[in-house]
């Protein structure tokens, strides 16, 4: 394996027709260049240069070996030239992981980015598995979780935090109401699960009190569309993230039940390996996110305590 300098060092001395000027134009010292050239004909074990006090000749298997110096030198500076302005200017492409029940507050979002940075290739990676950043070549994990306990390695950086609500739609709780703690486990229910059988809310209210409700799902899923279109139905009371019932409750196609109640605060945040290095698009991405999701939560945040049809099913 050759040292690129030393390719470097020989093609000027050719280019330039002679050490130097080869020095001049570098400003390397002559006496650098000469050794370097020297080391690089003894670990080749040919002459590429042929000396003299007043001449210098370029030997025939120097000729050829200067050509191909030259196509190496020039391929180092096109990957450089690719590097900084990857560096410059975001472009290129990212992969993205989150939670299928990301996907509706997400379609808002990402379009925006990608207008504004139409350079970037976007490719998102839809599961609720916990990912791995470096063997799955994922850039940027948005994720949801209480506390993130996780490999040193990965760094984590908060946006803001999120809630789930119980929703139903309007004949349904029509049809069932009053819907009281204690009913809830007596009701047809919907549940972000992967099995049949008991499911568990973990709900929390805005004192601080917490009740776990045991259930029987009449749905179970893993993904949040479904069980939203279910809830909208009327076949049973969901669970929800913020983002989901935000725009049901908007549409009126959703009602909150029992309000005051909700599942744990939980953080939002991406997970990536490094800041260092990082390439300007996966940076204008996680900039973008910060920027954006904050403003999207807290709209859900505000429509949640108005929904003018919770006030008669409340406790």
């Amino acid at each position: 394996m050759q040292d690129l300098n030393d390719l470097a060092l020989f093609a000027a001395v050719v280019k330039n027709k002679g050490f130097t000027a080869a020095a001049t134009a570098l400003g390397v010292p002559k006496s650098k260049i000469s050794k370097r050239v020297a080391q690089l004909e003894d670990r080749l074990g040919v002459r590429l240069l042929e000396r003299s006090t007043r001449k210098l000749r370029v030997t025939d298997i120097g000729q050829t070996f200067y050509e191909r110096c030259e196509t190496i030198l020039a391929g180092v500076d096109e990957a450089e030239t690719i590097v900084a302005a990857a560096k410059s200017e975001p472009a290129g492409p990212i992969r993205l992981s989150m939670p299928p029940g990301f996907a509706p507050m997400m379609a808002h979002i990402l379009p925006t980015f990608l207008k504004r940075y139409p350079q970037v290739r976007l490719a998102v990676v839809m599961t609720n598995r916990p990912v791995d950043l470096i063997e799955e070549r994922i850039d940027v994990a948005l994720r949801v979780r209480e506390s993130y306990e996780g490999d040193q390695s990965v760094v984590v950086r908060k946006f803001t935090s999120t809630r789930q609500f119980l929703a139903a739609s309007p004949s349904f709780v029509a049809a069932h109401g009053p819907i009281t703690l204690e009913s809830l486990s007596k009701l047809p229910t919907l549940a972000i699960q992967e099995h049949t059988g008991r499911a568990v809310w973990s709900l929390v209210n805005t004192t601080g009190e917490v009740c776990d409700i045991a259930h029987n799902p009449i749905l179970s899923a893993v993904e949040f569309g479904m069980l939203e279109r279910a809830a909208i139905e009327g076949v049973g009371i969901g669970l929800l993230p913020d983002s989901i019932v935000e725009r049901g409750f908007r549409a009126g196609v959703l009602v909150a039940v029992l309000p005051e109640w909700s599942s744990p605060e939980q953080s939002m945040h991406a997970a990536f390996t490094s800041r260092h290095g990082m390439l300007p698009a996966v940076r204008a991405l996680i900039d973008h996110l910060a920027e954006v999701l904050p403003r999207t939560v807290q709209l859900c945040k505000e429509v949640i305590p108005q929904s003018p049809a919770t006030a008669d099913w409340t406790i």
